[in-house]
């Protein structure tokens, strides 16, 4: 079976961006160590324009080929005229309000999330699902999370948009790897415990 992943940057007080989803302050931290650890570890995260911009766009996915997002993370890339923003990896967009797709690569998931993911967890083959963001999202697919990896920014938002908009029951997770680096960016992995 196939794992959900939710690869996501946060706030050291657990914050993904600003009160208007805004994450840009934590892009200042991709130095160069940095940048060489998410592209070993990691290249299918970086948006397909990120990729060709780091000259990595010919490096295949190690770990996730497919990606969900939510409808206030995908209208980031729409805004800059991008309609397919992982065009390596199947994407799937959660929204009620979306209709149909602006991309042939992009799938709209208006109903039923958590079945969507089921069925493509259930996938034989292939790699792992990348969840890259939507506090929403996350909160709505909170149980069906085999996996975090949380990458901590050294930055404090006071307020925000938090990692999971939820108000479910607890979740547990047992901390797995730790990676530091020397700009104050730290990387910490979690497996569901079960």
């Amino acid at each position: 079976m196939r794992k959900l992943t939710y690869f996501v940057a946060c706030s050291l007080d657990g914050f993904i961006g600003d009160e208007h989803g805004d994450a840009s302050e934590m892009f200042r931290f991709l130095d160069a160590e940095y940048l060489a650890f998410l592209t070993a570890e990691f290249p299918e995260t970086l948006s397909t324009p990120g990729r060709r911009h780091f000259g990595i766009d010919d490096v295949p996915n190690k770990r996730f080929d497919t990606m969900i997002q939510g409808r206030a993370s995908y209208e980031l890339a729409l805004k800059e005229g991008i309609t397919s923003p992982y065009g390596h990896m199947r994407e799937y967009v959660a929204s009620r309000t979306l209709g149909v797709s602006p991309d042939p690569n992009v799938q709209i998931v208006a109903d039923d999330l958590v079945g969507r993911v089921r069925a493509l967890k259930a996938e034989e083959g292939g790699l792992d699902i990348f969840l890259c963001g939507g506090s929403v999202v996350a909160g709505e697919l909170l149980d069906e999370i085999d996996e975090l990896v949380v990458k901590s920014y050294p930055i404090v938002y006071g307020k925000g948009m938090p990692m999971f908009a939820t108000g479910a029951g607890i979740g547990e997770f047992t901390l797995g790897e730790v990676r530091t680096f020397t700009n104050g960016v730290m990387v910490r992995t979690y497996a569901r415990k079960r």
